[in-house]
């Protein structure tokens, strides 16, 4: 579990046993909610699924060895642009199984609810959250030294399955002390309504990740390293008395790509390519994030329309 692919590994079948055990429960206790977590659980396997596939074949692009150069030679730009595609169909495809459950949550609650065996439900929640969060807990550790968008994307997907699986037990609790105590007509209206709160609560959450999965996609430049990169240029531009830069950045996924133009005056005295090269050398250094994941162009030219 050291590596991405061991993580979501390890995700994905935790995440298919739990949709599993949630979905028989959800039906042997008549609870739409609980079916709910299951079929969102599978749906989010799924996509883990692919972000694996992914991710195996980002890692295969960057590393040496004969099925990496074969498979450069027919993927020349990589496999970077894979990566916000896989988290933009995540997010839509959990959108609108979350959107679908609010749908029948309401349309519940306005039909009078439902009977719940709340024994099962309850057993089923509280399982459920002890498994989320502490898979959450080893996905959040192990991010911090493998810094991968996807497991940082998983990792949230666990804690909000756990708080899903928690407002579960709380409800369940409630609903079974309250038809205990004498108030039995609650109990029908408890599934339909901690799921219609529940779809509200988590609905905003892949949103956020469809949104910047589209900055990826649409390539829109990041204010961060566009600044950083026109620092460096700007300074290279006074040490060494060219005339002006150009700077293209974008992000894509865990990949930077970085773009620079320096317009050199005419007339400039003839350097081997070797100073070229120490000179990229140094601009690459500035930049930093050197690895796998950038991406950067260094060109020199006196025609301004070679930066367009």
């Amino acid at each position: 579990m050291k590596t991405e692919q061991g993580i979501l590994r390890l995700s994905i079948i935790v995440t298919v046993l739990l949709a599993g055990f949630g979905i028989v429960v959800g039906l042997l206790s008549g609870s739409f909610s609980i079916v709910f977590d299951g079929v969102y659980s599978l749906a989010d396997a799924s996509m883990s699924g692919l972000a694996l596939m992914v991710a195996t074949l980002i890692r295969r692009h960057t590393t040496e060895g004969d099925a990496s150069r074969r498979l450069a030679e027919r993927f020349n730009m990589g496999f970077w642009h894979l990566e916000p595609m896989v988290l933009a169909l995540n997010g839509t495809l959990l959108c609108g199984v979350t959107l679908y459950a609010l749908i029948n949550a309401i349309g519940r609650l306005l039909s009078g609810g439902h009977a719940l065996e709340f024994g099962f439900a309850i057993l089923y929640a509280a399982v459920a959250t002890l498994v989320c969060f502490a898979l959450a807990a080893v996905q959040f550790r192990a991010n911090r030294r493998i810094g991968s968008d996807f497991v940082a994307l998983d990792a949230k997907s666990w804690v909000m399955s756990g708080s899903i699986s928690l407002a579960l037990l709380i409800a369940f609790l409630v609903g079974d002390l309250a038809t205990v105590s004498g108030y039995a007509q609650i109990g029908p209206y408890v599934d339909p309504a901690v799921l219609a709160l529940i779809c509200l609560v988590i609905l905003p959450i892949p949103f956020l990740t469809i949104r910047q999965a589209l900055k990826d996609i649409l390539l829109v430049t990041p204010p961060e390293l566009k600044q950083h990169v026109d620092e460096v240029a700007a300074q290279i531009v006074a040490q060494h008395g060219f005339l002006a830069y150009q700077a293209y950045v974008a992000k894509v996924g865990r990949a930077q790509q970085i773009e620079l133009y320096f317009i050199v005056p005419p007339g400039w005295p003839a350097q081997t390519l070797d100073e070229w090269d120490r000179l990229r050398d140094e601009i690459g250094e500035a930049i930093g994030g050197e690895g796998p994941n950038r991406w950067l162009t260094i060109a020199f030219t006196t025609d301004p329309l070679w930066t367009r």
